[in-house]
């Protein structure tokens, strides 16, 4: 079998492409970028610990053979996380608190009761599956674990806390 040298187009192409993408056509975003768009996005800025507890799912996810390996290819994810969330504006006027939350994360910080959870909705969402366990609702999100249904013991959001998470 003979293999032939690649074309002249494709070389222009392939030079094409990975120069678009340094100018901003084809955005790279940061893992801190990625991290605060999702904070921004799906915690609707309401509290600390809602922040701190998606990404904590975030860095669940990051750690699951099943999912991505990156914070970004995590939040990128088709039908994962909110709509546009990788290309909608942020309001600057919480950005402050985003950043810091979303550092604390990408340090370690995870929300101490959030454990193994990768998975969360609206808080007033209600789900009809019988395989999700439920461990924390904060931020507006009720956040749970799925499992076989006979080893849910939680089958309802629990009622929401806050004030969990400090900034350090």
């Amino acid at each position: 079998m003979r293999f032939r040298r690649p074309t002249w187009n494709l070389v222009l192409v392939a030079t094409a492409l990975a120069t678009l993408s340094g100018c901003g056509m084809f955005k790279r975003h940061s893992e801190l970028e990625c991290m605060e768009r999702a904070m921004y996005f799906e915690s609707h800025r309401s509290s600390r610990d809602g922040m701190v507890a998606v990404g904590s799912v975030v860095m669940n996810r990051v750690a699951s053979r099943q999912y991505p390996d990156t914070v970004c290819g995590v939040v990128s994810q088709k039908n994962q996380f909110a709509p546009a969330v990788m290309s909608r504006r942020m309001d600057q006027r919480s950005a402050p608190l985003v950043r810091e939350a979303a550092i604390s994360v990408l340090r370690g910080e995870r929300h101490p009761m959030i454990g193994n959870a990768q998975f969360f909705h609206a808080a007033g969402y209600r789900a009809g599956y019988s395989n999700m366990h439920y461990v924390l609702t904060t931020g507006g999100n009720a956040f749970y674990e799925r499992r076989r249904p006979e080893l849910v013991t939680q089958p309802v959001p629990r009622p929401a806390i806050e004030g969990v998470t400090r900034p350090r």
